[in-house]
């Protein structure tokens, strides 16, 4: 077995017992789930003892750790990292970025687009740049930070009818990101988000029975907002790292109003 470093017990310990209790998950729950005594996983949390690969990955799959950290918690334990890490526009990713292309090029003459685990553009259909006017050429200077595009000031937000609704959409999913990641680079993203100024939403509460949060955006021209709800495709069961990563969020009508100006391409 390739060992990349000399085993950290308590550094790896210390990961499991902290993903443990994001999970909210006891010991005993846990040891359990991946068919280990609970007295052993005790002292692979307190540096006592130090896990078999196979046993780290049966807990981290157990806890839903991401690929990335799991490589951390690897490279803690001493072994080497499970899951490669390779840019989506290597050769040898031809396939997932031809996927994440047809699946954007597919969504025309709505607006889609891909981004990574920080919320940064990763690609766009030709839909989206329609949706951008007006909006500060600081903030589509690559790297572009999705989420700060729509809330900035100087971005989409003077434009979303109903940003106080919408910005809370945004700020939840990210908190709930937050919660199953523990990413410090979330953290401070949400910070930054959160100080941005907020208003009433211009329109009453979204209208769509409960099923989703419309973003109702004006755009000049037109008479009424486009009103579009998005949905999320991720990849399943990747097994490398980036595509782990990698979410599509695509943008739909939710009036026959915003669906005919979509497709006369606004």
């Amino acid at each position: 077995m390739s060992h990349l470093a000399s085993p950290s017990s308590a550094g790896v310990g210390a990961l499991l017992r902290e993903w443990r209790r994001r999970r909210r998950l006891s010991q005993l729950d846990l040891a359990g789930e991946a068919e280990i005594s609970t007295r052993h996983l005790s002292f692979v949390e307190t540096g006592r003892a130090v896990p078999s690969r196979g046993v780290l990955i049966r807990l981290a799959e157990r806890l839903d750790v991401p690929l990335r950290t799991r490589n951390q918690m690897l490279h803690a334990a001493g072994f080497a990292a499970l899951y490669p890490e390779r840019s989506l526009t290597a050769p040898d990713m031809a396939v997932a970025r031809r996927t994440v292309d047809a699946i954007l090029t597919a969504n025309a003459p709505f607006p889609a687009l891909a981004v990574d685990r920080h919320w940064t553009l990763v690609a766009s259909n030709a839909a989206m740049s329609g949706l951008l006017v007006g909006v500060d050429a600081m903030l589509l200077a690559p790297p572009v930070n999705v989420l700060r595009l729509s809330l900035h000031p100087k971005g989409l937000a003077p434009r979303i009818d109903n940003l106080g609704e919408w910005r809370m959409h945004l700020l939840l999913r990210l908190q709930q990101q937050i919660d199953r990641s523990g990413d410090a680079v979330l953290v401070a993203l949400l910070a930054e988000l959160s100080n941005f100024p907020s208003r009433a939403s211009a329109a009453p509460p979204h209208d769509l029975a409960g099923l989703a949060v419309p973003l109702r955006l004006r755009l000049p021209g037109l008479a009424a907002p486009l009103s579009m709800i998005s949905t999320t495709t991720v990849f399943g069961s990747p097994a490398d790292v980036t595509l782990s990563e990698i979410a599509l969020e695509c943008f739909y009508p939710a009036d026959e109003a915003t669906r005919a100006a979509l497709l006369r391409g606004v």
